[in-house]
């Protein structure tokens, strides 16, 4: 079916508003059925899965009917459980964020009823809940659902099968009879359709079938990081795998803009892609992207549903996709005949739990990965250099090459240091370029550290915005050490100091060099012990 944009629904300007700041450029196929029908005051009955949008396809219609000058509960919806409560609490209060007046209450066992109470004397328009805690509320007198205008089911084959069904016939037996009822169920059990037979009016029966991942040939992982380190993240899984052709998905056209500025000044032959381009400029970028004079195409994806590229190696989501469905057609966009493809993908925090959504909502397990250490990377690196070499050996024809060679090793360098020179040279040591000779093991005693430990040197402290578990979660992610093995970290204002078994010294001090904490480039180094 047609999707929708948000600017082809009849919704209003603080509506468009939150959901372009939420990173959606139009409408699930869920969404682009229900919102229509909701407007017009119908009763809609909805087959969908988790991760089809349904939360905003009931949120946004229910949001435009909420009239914020009055304080009574004017919409109730109904859920299963009280993760999905606060799941679909939170997203209302996104969709609401430029809308004033209007007060969302989620209600849920486990949670001080005291609290609840005191919200809702204070005056809330919508409530979201389990039904057992609504239902004691009701008989407490603390929650009035005389005057409700719309009451959702979400997930009510759920909330079925867990037994609810005399709770939510009370529920529904407390609400006038004349307002707007809408149901959504993954599957529409004879109970399910008995349920709504008895509470809707000429429900109109929409429905959506997810696409399943039928992609055995792309390689999928994900990497929990910090938004600050994404960037890192991406250039180093960049080096490491060294992909040919890449796509790198941002959920808004400034994200897009702003990581594609980034690439380009370290150095990466990126370029934009998304919907505040003109067509000609669109054309360009793509023309550059299949001539392989563009390796990475970082857009937005509404910018990339044309994009009919058969040899891109890797897809990354450099921001988790705020639809389910889009994840499917992200990555589907490597891996095409029959030939193989990576899909990486950054977590931050929270974002967890979407994740777990995609995995169900397309029957897939993602396993998670480490992003490689910038040991990793030289190493890579070098390797393939090594391998580009031999090559050139074989091919023959070096000896304007060779002559040069003979000059140097008459000034009695030999063949040895000439070609690992060239080598440091082409790949680097991957522990930047302020790298410095290893310490030898006798300077290792003098630091001031306790028996059996090392403290080292920083040169980031309080001004640069570094705490200590940024250091320990450098070092830990860096390094590979556990942090528990990590002593004693001193957080200075110019600088900081920390305590690492000796074993591990010599490699952080090799491997740390150069890597960055909270976006500072770091120097380290032994401690002396008058520090």
């Amino acid at each position: 079916m047609k999707r929708l944009t948000f600017e082809e629904l009849s919704v209003s300007p603080e509506i468009k508003k939150a959901v372009a700041a939420m990173g959606f450029e139009e409408a699930t196929p869920i969404q682009s059925l229900a919102i229509p029908l909701m407007l017009q005051g119908k009763d809609v009955q909805g087959q969908a899965q988790t991760g089809t949008g349904k939360t905003a396809a009931f949120g946004i219609p229910i949001l435009e009917h909420i009239d914020a000058r009055e304080k009574h509960v004017q919409a109730i919806i109904l859920c299963p459980t009280r993760e999905l409560a606060i799941q679909v609490a939170e997203e209302f209060k996104e969709l609401s964020r430029f809308k004033k007046g209007i007060y969302i209450l989620p209600v849920y066992g486990g949670q001080p009823i005291e609290r609840q109470i005191f919200a809702l004397r204070k005056g809330v328009q919508i409530v979201i809940g389990t039904p057992g805690r609504i239902i004691d509320h009701m008989n407490r007198k603390t929650l009035d659902l005389s005057r409700v205008k719309i009451a959702v089911l979400d997930e009510a084959d759920e909330m079925l099968d867990m037994g609810f069904i005399e709770d939510i016939e009370t529920i529904l037996g407390a609400t006038p009879s004349e307002k707007q009822t809408v149901c959504f169920s993954a599957t529409m059990s004879r109970e399910f359709l008995s349920l709504t037979r008895r509470y809707q009016r000429n429900p109109v029966m929409i429905k959506v079938v997810h696409e399943e991942l039928t992609v055995p040939t792309i390689e999928q992982m994900y990497f929990e990081v910090k938004e600050y380190m994404k960037l890192d993240a991406l250039t180093r899984l960049i080096d490491y795998y060294d992909p040919k052709l890449s796509l790198v998905f941002c959920n808004t056209k400034r994200g897009v803009d702003e990581l594609t500025t980034h690439l380009q000044a370290r150095g990466y032959f990126a370029e934009a892609l998304h919907g505040d381009m003109r067509q000609s400029q669109r054309d360009r970028v793509m023309a550059k992207f299949r001539a392989g004079r563009v390796e990475l195409l970082i857009a937005t994806d509404v910018a990339a549903r044309g994009i009919d590229v058969e040899n891109i190696d890797a897809v990354f989501n450099y921001d988790v996709p705020k639809d389910e469905e889009y994840y499917v057609h992200r990555i589907g966009r490597t891996g095409r005949a029959g030939k193989s493809g990576r899909a990486f993908t950054f977590v931050v925090g929270r974002e967890i739990y979407k994740l777990r959504d995609i995995q169900q909502y397309a029957r897939i397990r993602i396993p998670q990965r480490q992003i490689p250490s910038l040991k990793d990377v030289a190493e890579i690196k070098a390797t393939a250099f090594l391998d580009r070499v031999k090559t050139v050996i074989e091919a023959g024809a070096l000896e304007k090459e060779v002559g040069l060679i003979e000059r140097l090793m008459s000034e009695e360098y030999t063949s040895l240091d000439i070609a690992a020179a060239l080598l440091r040279m082409v790949v680097g040591t991957g522990t930047g370029p302020q790298e410095s000779q290893p310490q030898p093991v006798s300077s290792l005693e003098n630091t001031g550290a306790p028996e059996g430990m090392v403290r080292l040197y920083i040169n980031a402290g309080r001004d640069h915005n570094v705490q200590v578990k940024d250091i320990v979660g450098a070092i830990t992610h860096e390094v590979g050490i556990s942090g528990r093995d990590i002593g004693s970290v001193r957080v200075l204002q110019h600088c900081s100091f920390a305590d690492v078994p000796k074993e591990s010294a010599q490699e952080v001090l090799e491997v740390m060099r150069g890597v960055q904490i909270k976006g500072n480039p770091i120097n380290i180094e032994l401690a002396r012990k008058k520090e």
